[in-house]
């Protein structure tokens, strides 16, 4: 009941960034990227199908819920595909698949279940100086759509089948020869951030920039090439 009272309101409605991380940490899922995530391990596959079955028989759930169903667990995410944003019918689609999960005996959690890390977000950055001229490249060899909403010459890639990372452009007002252009952003959890920094930093990786943190850090290889540990905290105002 506690959790209609909550959603009662428009279900289109966007949630602020804090509004929509505090309403679903409790229940072990997280804000990445504008999508809750989070995963059920089940330990085998034909539970985890049935997990996943039951939770794709959640009402509402059509045009919010993804999954992707592996051997050992099911991984989840939410999100109101038609704004590309969380809400409120979110918020309650999370707390009834872990309600399921809860009935299986088994938990809604972020992480820490599996070698090495929690549920996360990976996203290509590209950059470039004429957008409009490389962007139909990257489109036509990896195969990839426009993402929906966003059909301009500037804008994100994304997988129709939702298998690989998002591909988005990033303007240079100069060319960089000496620096690489390609670059992995690494959306975690929010309060996981810090621990992902220190474990590639320990791994001989070399803390670049963070003026801009805990939106993200830069950080480099030996070698000098980069990568961005983000979250969706200090992107607001």
């Amino acid at each position: 009941m506690g959790v209609m009272a909550e959603t009662s309101h428009d279900a289109r409605t966007r949630l602020s960034r804090p509004e929509a991380s505090d309403a679903v940490s409790g229940i072990g899922w997280r804000l990445i990227l504008g999508e809750f995530s989070t995963e059920v391990l089940t330990g085998s596959l034909p539970l985890a199908a049935d997990v996943a079955a039951r939770a794709a028989a959640v009402p509402g759930a059509e045009g919010h819920l993804r999954m992707d169903v592996r051997a050992d667990r099911v991984i989840l995410s939410l999100q109101t595909a038609a704004i590309g944003w969380v809400t409120p019918l979110d918020v309650e689609l999370a707390h009834r698949i872990s309600a399921i999960a809860s009935e299986f005996r088994l938990t809604t959690q972020a992480g820490a279940g599996g070698p090495g890390r929690s549920v996360q977000v990976l996203e290509i950055g590209i950059d470039a100086m004429d957008i409009a001229s490389i962007r139909p490249f990257w489109q036509a060899v990896l195969g990839y759509a426009d993402e929906p909403g966003h059909e301009g010459p500037q804008d994100a890639l994304v997988d129709p089948l939702g298998q690989g990372p998002a591909v988005w452009f990033q303007q240079m007002d100069a060319p960089r020869p000496q620096r690489n252009r390609i670059h992995f952003d690494v959306s975690v959890p929010h309060d996981e951030a810090h621990q992902r920094i220190a474990a590639t930093v320990a791994a001989g990786g070399t803390l670049v920039y963070d003026a801009e943190a805990p939106a993200f850090w830069v950080l480099a290889d030996p070698e000098g090439n980069e990568a961005c540990v983000t979250t969706w905290q200090g992107r607001d105002g």
